[in-house]
């Protein structure tokens, strides 16, 4: 059967992409199904898709292994308008992904505003919202919607929701094993099957990448293995799924664009390194309990744990006894106040004379989370009209043990830093508090909401929704070493949203929508709110103020439609525009006197607005699409905001005015994708992304010039040897293009350009910089 490229979105517009894609023959039989998107955390569920007044996209497998990546969002860059990937943490396989100048990202300290679920649960860590892409294997995903303005989805969905469903043994059955190796030393292989013997179905995927990474340090190792096994009687279908994932990751960081011009591999400051290990059990259900009534619902139970290695300039120096520091001594943040160690004593001075002094900050997060949703749905007339209701509830409980500690070592000229086995203590009092010193905290967070959506057919053509979420947050923080840390906060909200939907024509369709959303502060930026008391994010927290809730409102209104030009082919098209206003937003606010030091602070309201398009037309032979996002978000008040901006006044700070860009968030995305079957065996296919200047991280003010834009192209093609065999090969970035995708700013007295031979850093620019041109091959065998 051919398979279906979906690229388009709440619209509905599913596409029948040629028989044999590029890079991928139909290696798995799946099973058709109707075009419903998601309107609950609950995946497998939802409505029609001509009925939601709102913009969603809807990307299926096909998609997913057409772009043959290790993350599963590279396919959410090419085919959703207003997705742009980020990557932070210097490493391509953790991208953040940013949609309508929301994140949700893996990066501890990035504000997150996106909520994403798998299959139902809830996949944004507790501690920090934050969403570990990794440990989702790709070939394992049937589809991912992206979802805006709709609170059902609960907390952070602030710009909006992306859920992911997984595959399961009945819409998906066989046997494939898949195997690509490529530039910088990458190999993958996947081996996924499935099965049903009536009632019953199962299966499982099991995956392994090595990247060597194109970066000094970078190499990356994935490991992860997902399985479902499935009942489905003519009333009934219930599921058990498992997954599991450890992950090993040289995470370069941003890196100064001195280094990067002499070498563009240099990293700055390592080790760097993460390991990330989960694993999960979700148990889902669905039971029609009469014709009109179905119940559906999941329990799941899920471990995270993390451990992050960050080798960093230090505060620490020798004391100077000639401005009244002991002599043989070290010093923290001056040259006379004592750097401590764990016993409290200061710490001798052991390095010699002249070494660049370094720390390695490591952290450990271990997170214990359960949780379950139960819902109701109802398909009742209502005054002889059509009518899906949903009522539902929603309950996630979370114990999350943090630590962290800080290793002085020297710097070497590649910028390693050795370690010594001297640790940091409590140092660097600030009325009785210290700045720095060792962590030890348990946070808890509980989760309760309460929604309802109602869709109403006033008309065969007019659909009226409305409905709404209460949601409940209660997060605890408990300092295992003392009283400091100890604190919280309960957050409560009541989310509304309404809309309609009109069918201009059959094949035109009009929609426009109002929502709410709010996202509680996170246990580590309650933990890191104070800017008298600064800390190293996320590393090291002290005792702080609380934090507001952020509140987003979202209008949106658009229309969409497909036609048929009969054995020419058929387009698929959207045309929205959207509005999000938040109050109460939380930046990480670096401190501009402690480098590396910084604080989460509320800085008012925000509006993010913009257009977004898509464009597509099928052929039996020829695929294109093409799709156009515009993005404005700025501030909406003035603030002073601590900054390490070469534009910082003598307090470090920055003053922002109410129409300044936020920054890193481009205001062009434009993308095209096409596919081409030479013959009914060869295909060949190429995507290109193009974005737009915006703003370096640490230039609220707009004084700074731009962060540059960027465009990369990709080329694709395979070769069906026999039904059951096929060849296939990748090139990114066949231009060799030299971009960035991240931007920010450094501190560039705090170690010597080793580069240049030991001088001083004269450009405060530190950057991301894309992987180079990169081949790859590979095979792909169904039995």
């Amino acid at each position: 059967m051919d398979q279906r490229r979906t690229a388009g979105a709440v619209v509905g517009l599913l596409l029948v992409t040629p028989a044999y894609a590029a890079g991928g023959a139909p290696p798995v039989v799946e099973l058709p199904t109707l075009d419903i998107i998601s309107t609950t955390p609950i995946s497998g569920t939802g409505s029609d898709a001509t009925k939601i007044p709102a913009a969603a996209t809807k990307v299926d497998s096909t998609e997913i292994d057409r772009q043959k990546a290790p993350s599963v969002v590279q396919s959410l860059s090419q085919q959703v308008p207003s997705v742009q990937l980020q990557t932070v943490t210097g490493n391509d396989l953790q991208p953040d992904v940013e949609f309508r100048g929301f994140a949700a990202s893996p990066v501890q300290g990035t504000p997150q505003g996106l909520a994403v679920y798998q299959n139902g649960m809830r996949v944004n860590e507790a501690f920090g919202d934050t969403v570990n892409w990794d440990l989702i294997p790709p070939e394992a995903v049937k589809s991912m919607e992206v979802i805006s303005n709709n609170p059902a989805f609960g907390l952070n969905a602030l710009g909006g929701a992306i859920s992911v469903e997984m595959k399961n043994g009945f819409n998906t059955q066989g046997t494939t094993l898949d195997v690509m190796g490529g530039s910088y030393g990458r190999a993958q292989a996947s081996l996924q099957w499935g099965k049903q013997i009536g009632p019953w179905a199962a299966y499982i995927d099991i995956d392994g990448v090595h990247d060597g990474g194109y970066r000094q340090f970078g190499a990356s190792d994935l490991r992860r293995i997902y399985g479902d096994i499935g009942y489905k009687a003519e009333q009934s279908e219930f599921h058990i799924s498992a997954g599991g994932a450890s992950n090993n990751f040289g995470a370069a960081g941003t890196s100064p664009i001195e280094l990067l011009e002499a070498n563009w591999g240099n990293v700055y400051t390592t080790p760097q390194t993460e390991l990330n290990q989960m694993g999960f059990v979700n148990l889902t259900g669905n039971v029609a309990v009469t014709p009109t009534w179905s119940l559906q619902a999941n329990a799941h139970y899920r471990s995270f744990y993390q451990a992050t290695q960050d080798g960093n300039p230090t505060d620490v120096q020798p004391c100077d006894p000639s401005q009244g520091g002991a002599a043989g001594f070290l010093c923290f943040n001056d040259p006379v106040t004592p750097a401590n160690g764990l016993n409290g004593q200061q710490l001798a001075n052991t390095f010699p004379d002249g070494a660049a002094l370094g720390e390695n900050d490591r952290t450990y997060t271990q997170t214990t989370s359960a949780g379950g949703t139960l819902q109701g749905t109802n398909t009742d007339k209502l005054f002889g009209h059509n009518n899906h209701f949903v009522l539902g509830a929603s309950f996630d409980y979370s114990v999350t043990h943090f630590g962290s500690n800080a290793e002085l070592g020297t710097v070497n000229p590649n910028y390693t830093v050795n370690p010594s086995g001297i640790f940091i203590g409590d140092s660097g009092f600030n009325d009785g508090v210290p700045t720095i010193g060792p962590v030890s905290l348990k946070t808890t967070n509980a989760y309760t909401g309460i929604y309802a959506i109602d869709a109403f057919d006033v008309t065969d053509r007019l659909t009226f929704s409305a409905g709404g979420r209460y949601n409940v947050a209660n997060i605890t923080l408990q300092d295992q070493l003392g009283t400091a840390l100890n604190g919280g906060g309960d957050f409560t909200r009541f989310n509304p949203m309404v809309g309609a939907t009109f069918k201009i024509t059959p094949e035109i369709t009009a929609y426009a929508g109002y929502s709410e959303a709010n996202r509680a502060p996170t246990p580590l930026e309650l933990g890191c709110a104070d800017p008298v008391h600064p800390c190293i994010l996320a590393t090291f927290l002290v005792a702080d103020p609380s934090l507001q809730q952020i509140i987003a409102r979202t209008e949106e209104a658009g229309l969409r439609g497909t036609h048929s030009f009969g054995e020419y082919g058929r387009i698929g098209w959207q045309l929205g525009a959207w509005r999000t206003e938040t109050s109460n937003d939380i930046l990480n606010v670096p401190d501009p006197d402690q480098p590396g030091y910084g604080y989460f602070q509320n800085v008012g309201a925000t509006r993010r607005q913009g257009i977004e398009a898509h464009l597509d037309y099928k052929t039996d032979k020829l695929t294109l699409s093409a799709n156009y996002a515009y993005v404005d978000a700025i501030f909406l008040n003035s603030f002073l905001l601590g900054s390490n901006s070469p534009y910082a006044d003598a307090n470090g700070n920055i003053q922002v005015s109410p129409g300044n860009h936020v920054p890193m968030t481009p205001h062009h995305r434009i993308k095209f994708a096409a596919d081409y079957d030479v013959t009914p065996q060869f295909t060949i296919g190429g995507d290109v992304n193009i974005v737009s200047s915006s703003f370096y991280d640490g230039d609220a003010s707009n004084q700074f010039s731009q962060f540059p834009a960027y465009w990369v192209a990709d080329l694709d093609a395979s070769y069906q040897i026999t039904k059951n065999f096929q060849i296939y090969a990748k090139v990114d970035n066949v231009f060799d293009n030299h971009y960035y995708t991240y931007g920010t700013f450094f501190e560039t007295d705090n170690l010597p350009n080793y580069a240049n031979g030991g001088n001083a850093f004269t450009d405060p620019r530190s950057l991301t910089p894309a992987r180079p041109r990169a081949f790859y091959a590979g095979m792909k065998v169904t039995f």
